[in-house]
């Protein structure tokens, strides 16, 4: 779609003058490779991973996506994967909470000298015992259930109903929004709402990791800095760790502490989210110039 001034809109948001093909961009990506050392993660993690997926081969039935990943991320820390379209990202997500088929690699999750692998755990168990919940991307919700009942669906793996109801009142007592729509249809909820509905039920279990695919996407500007604002405060004030892939580069970046490129489903850069800003050739390729 051209501008008033003759130029085309880019990758994601800005300006250039030429718009680059998907496959442009994944070639052109290529060039941004370059090794990264193990202990560099480490480093950005703080030295102390809460998150750890260690060469990691995986994809769907006998397709391999991802090609020998690592990745470390510390308790309360944030980082977003950015990359093409093709590039593995949300692959990692499904990886982690155990959508995909594993090749080879390790997942593991805890402080260090209690790590526990959680690999070959069921996306149940992963919820349940490991506290890793995946928020899904939109359209999630169920339309004809209340929000009330939305949120009971996301205690489906506690012990008791009378369980599920006391953890959906914390998350009402959080976020009043909610509450005061708690008997209406979700139909009737705006798309920030929903939005926000997505979010707390994946809360109802009271995770310690958050995997979140797309928060921004199918949104209104005026509610994707308030999806963003949960996640802020999810992150700072309760001590979430978040995985995200978020395909409004610019924004992904400088919510998150940390930030990784994908290629070709192997990892091609990686640093903090505000290093990553200032990288030119990610703002070329992936923030509009």
């Amino acid at each position: 779609m051209a501008d008033a001034h003759g130029k085309t809109s880019g990758y994601h948001l800005g300006s250039v003058d030429t718009v680059l093909s998907v496959d442009e961009v994944a070639r052109q990506a290529e060039r941004l490779r370059e090794e990264v050392p193990e202990e560099r993660l480490l480093k950005l993690a703080g030295g102390e991973p809460f998150l750890s997926i260690a060469g990691l081969r995986a994809g769907y039935g006998n397709m391999e996506i991802l090609h020998e990943f690592t990745l470390h991320l510390g308790r309360g820390q944030s980082l977003c994967l950015i990359g093409p379209n093709g590039a593995g990202k949300s692959t990692v997500l499904h990886s982690v909470f155990g959508f995909t088929r594993i090749f080879g690699g390790r997942i593991s999750i805890g402080p260090r000298g209690a790590q526990r692998d959680i690999t070959a755990m069921t996306s149940d168990r992963k919820l349940k015992e490991a506290r890793v919940a995946y928020i899904v991307q939109d359209k999630s919700v169920f339309p004809d259930m209340t929000v009330e009942e939305n949120l009971l669906m996301g205690g489906f793996l506690l012990h008791s109903h009378k369980a599920a109801k006391a953890a959906a009142e914390r998350v009402f007592d959080k976020y009043e929004r909610l509450a005061l729509r708690r008997n209406h249809p979700a139909r009737v909820l705006s798309g920030g709402e929903r939005r926000l509905l997505e979010i707390s039920r994946a809360l109802v279990m009271d995770p310690e990791v958050l995997l979140v695919d797309e928060p921004s996407i199918g949104l209104e500007p005026r509610f994707i800095d308030m999806v963003f604002a949960i996640l802020q405060d999810l992150q700072q004030r309760e001590g979430k760790t978040i995985l995200m892939v978020e395909q409004n580069a610019k924004k992904g970046l400088e919510f998150a502490d940390l930030g990784y490129v994908l290629v070709s489903g192997q990892l091609a850069l990686a640093g903090k989210g505000s290093e990553l800003l200032q990288n030119p050739e990610v703002g070329r390729l992936f923030l509009g110039g």
